[in-house]
């Protein structure tokens, strides 16, 4: 675990109050892996004890940047969204346990709102592990409304297809993310097809992707959205049951097994 100072390179608009921020972390993004998070100490809250937690959207150790997909919600992500480029914060990281990189057969990934953000490291991670060899991961991203529906041309960008669902309609399939999921899910058990299921979201819709896991008979890796407020299993602010006890999702998560989560 790091403590670094890092700078701000980019601070860009996603639209509908969500924001990427670009820092330059050349430690933090030589280590970090997908499905880790970050507790970062926000500028203008310094008289707070406690940092914010976000998850690491994409991590390259060439050129020492780290990025985070966040949506302004509280104080703290009001606060972060004031910094602009050529400021310094600390960010402490990468924390926690995250998603294995090998994977049988089709890799599926389901994000809803901004929990597409440790699916878009995941991607390319998984994308480069295997040299362009087939299958790819596939995306399925949910939302309330279009505006919701974020990263879509960076996981474009990267060659992963892209199914899309919200509750009004107002893109893609009409209701949840699990619409176009089922429909592929249901192709590939049609086909013989191996998959492997990944998420990342509201509970809701994690508890209904690793039902899917276990009804298949596959491997599935849930990333738990607790309130890390320590962020190093301290204060046990952000425990999960599961097969084995009480797990804090800070060390012993953020990604769980399907298997092993109690809901």
């Amino acid at each position: 675990m790091l403590d670094e100072k890092s700078k701000v390179i980019e601070h860009a608009d996603r639209g509908e109050g969500y924001r990427l921020l670009a820092l330059y972390s050349p430690q933090i993004a030589s280590a970090a892996m997908p499905g880790q998070f970050v507790h970062v100490k926000v500028p203008a809250l310094e008289a707070s004890a406690l940092r914010r937690p976000f998850s690491i959207f994409d991590a390259d150790a060439e050129t020492g940047t780290v990025r985070l997909l966040y949506k302004r919600v509280g104080r703290g992500t009001a606060a972060l969204n004031a910094v602009k480029p050529g400021e310094e914060l600390f960010m402490e990281g990468p924390l926690g346990k995250g998603f294995p990189l090998e994977c049988t057969g089709v890799p599926l990934m389901a994000g809803g709102g901004y929990g597409v953000a440790p699916l878009y490291f995941l991607a390319k991670k998984i994308m480069a592990l295997k040299g362009g060899v087939p299958p790819s991961p596939e995306l399925f991203v949910g939302g309330r409304t279009k505006a919701d529906i974020l990263a879509r041309n960076d996981f474009a960008a990267l060659g992963v297809p892209v199914a899309v669902a919200t509750n009004d309609g107002s893109d893609g399939d009409k209701g949840f993310v699990t619409v176009p999921l089922d429909r592929r899910i249901a192709a590939l058990k049609a086909e013989n097809e191996p998959f492997t299921l990944y998420a990342c979201g509201p509970d809701g819709m994690l508890k209904a992707v690793a039902d899917r896991a276990l009804e298949s008979g596959t491997d599935g890796w849930i990333s738990m959205d607790r309130h890390m407020i320590c962020g190093v299993g301290a204060c046990y602010a952000c425990i999960q049951k599961t097969t084995s006890g009480n797990a804090r999702c800070c060390i012993d998560g953020p990604v769980f097994a399907a298997k092993e989560l109690v809901w």
